[in-house]
């Protein structure tokens, strides 16, 4: 953990926040990409034989063996079905009141000149969950139900075989969990057991098996990150996906323990995650690095968290002003406020995926259990986008009717004179042909 003045953060920030490119990752991204747009199902079987835990004939999963699932765990873990389905209900209710937000209208901007906005959902969006050391089976639950909560026809979930050929057990109940909270049928839910690049490019493109989908979202490994950048236009994503990160502001009034235990959790992700904090003295800075000592020795993923934690940092600030500039420059996934003046800082922070107001809201709890979605931007991509959420599943459309009225005819004049100016005849004549007569 590297523990620094304020006064040195500029000079530390130009040398850290840029990462070269991995060349060696995206050209063989590029071409995985290439092969199963060419050969679709067989270069995806090849893929999965080649990189993945099985390579099983058949890429769809039926929802039945979700349902099978949910079941296995509601007998053997009824704790972790109770959990599971407290989170998708929070997670339900709060993309139901994100969907309330998008509305269609239609309003008289001139006399006869109607413009307005609809609101069209997606018709068929991809989640990408990935099995790996510790599959992510809550990023079922934060990225199925917005999509469906959206209205979109139909959400189709990819994530790695494991062993017997089919998605982790966890993923499955989860997927299963989600179609029962939303109340939906199983017809608008297809799973296929995919992974990797090959699975984004399957879903980007479609094969004989797999749909080509509007949008994908979800997290994933390098290869996935870069298979998204390079497919967006061809289909839309959420946004790429970098190490997790956490920044967390104390004023010192605070346990040390609580900010120590915070950034741990961020540390545990793996070895490239991104725990930082502000703090007001240097007497605290040393408090939060003995604790965060103390703590991680007793963590069983010990090990990922202390070489993450090796690139920690603590910065101490001069005054809340002071405090705020850095936040907003360094944009973190996850902004932590554990200050006795919480309340009074949220109007001057801009740039975070998610913020967590007060010593008791822990990251933790936006991770799995309190409804707002862990699906959010990553190095520094806060500064221009806000996390995943209904509105990714959304398209705000326009709409133009127009009467033939005296607001109508200024329009179409107004129209003629800048099209004949900017040298487009075709357009000019467009609107000079609805001349009133």
């Amino acid at each position: 953990m590297k523990i620094i003045q304020s006064k040195e953060f500029g000079e530390y920030w130009k040398k850290n926040i840029f990462k070269s490119e991995d060349k060696k990752t995206e050209e063989t991204v590029k071409n995985i990409i290439a092969d199963v747009r060419d050969n679709g199902d067989e270069a995806v079987k090849k893929y999965s034989s080649k990189f993945d835990k099985s390579s099983p004939d058949k890429l769809e999963v039926p929802f039945s063996e979700a349902k099978n699932a949910l079941v296995q765990m509601h007998e053997k873990e009824p704790d972790l079905t109770e959990a599971i389905e407290f989170a998708a209900d929070n997670i339900y209710r709060f993309s139901l009141k994100q969907k309330e937000q998008f509305k269609d209208f239609e309003f008289e901007i001139q006399p006869g000149l109607f413009t307005g906005q609809r609101i069209i959902p997606v018709q068929r969006a991809a989640v990408y969950v990935p099995g790996g050391r510790f599959p992510l089976f809550s990023s079922v639950l934060m990225c199925m139900i917005p999509a469906l909560c959206a209205g979109a026809e139909e959400v189709i979930l990819c994530s790695p075989p494991a062993e017997n050929g089919i998605p982790n057990q966890k993923i499955l109940a989860a997927a299963a969990n989600a179609a029962n909270v939303c109340g939906i049928s199983d017809n608008r839910l297809r799973i296929f057991t995919i992974g990797g690049a090959q699975a984004i490019a399957a879903l980007a493109y479609g094969t004989e098996s797999v749909p080509r989908c509007d949008i994908i979202c979800g997290p994933g490994n390098r290869f996935v990150a870069a298979a998204k950048r390079q497919l967006y236009g061809q289909v839309g994503i959420d946004f790429i996906a970098g190490p997790s990160d956490v920044l967390i502001i104390t004023d010192g009034k605070n346990n040390a323990d609580f900010a120590a235990v915070d950034m741990i959790a961020q540390a545990e992700h793996d070895p490239d995650a991104r725990a930082r904090a502000l703090v007001p003295d240097l007497g605290f800075a040393e408090k939060l690095a003995a604790a965060v000592e103390t703590r991680v020795s007793e963590l069983p993923s010990g090990e990922i968290a202390r070489t993450s934690l090796e690139n920690a940092l603590v910065v101490v600030y001069k005054n809340r002003e002071e405090a705020v500039k850095i936040a907003n420059i360094i944009a973190p996934e996850h902004l932590e406020l554990q200050t006795e003046d919480a309340h009074e800082l949220v109007p001057l922070l801009k740039n975070y995926g998610s913020l967590f107001i007060g010593s008791l809201s822990a990251e933790v709890l936006g991770d799995y259990s309190a409804g707002v979605n862990h699906t959010l931007p990553t190095e520094t991509s806060a500064r221009f986008t806000g996390g995943l959420s209904v509105r990714h599943f959304l398209k705000i459309v326009t709409t133009l009717r127009c009467e033939d009225t005296d607001g109508f005819e200024k329009a179409r004049n107004a129209a003629e004179i800048i099209a004949r100016t900017e040298g487009l005849e075709g357009h000019a004549i467009s609107a000079a042909s609805r001349r009133r007569q």
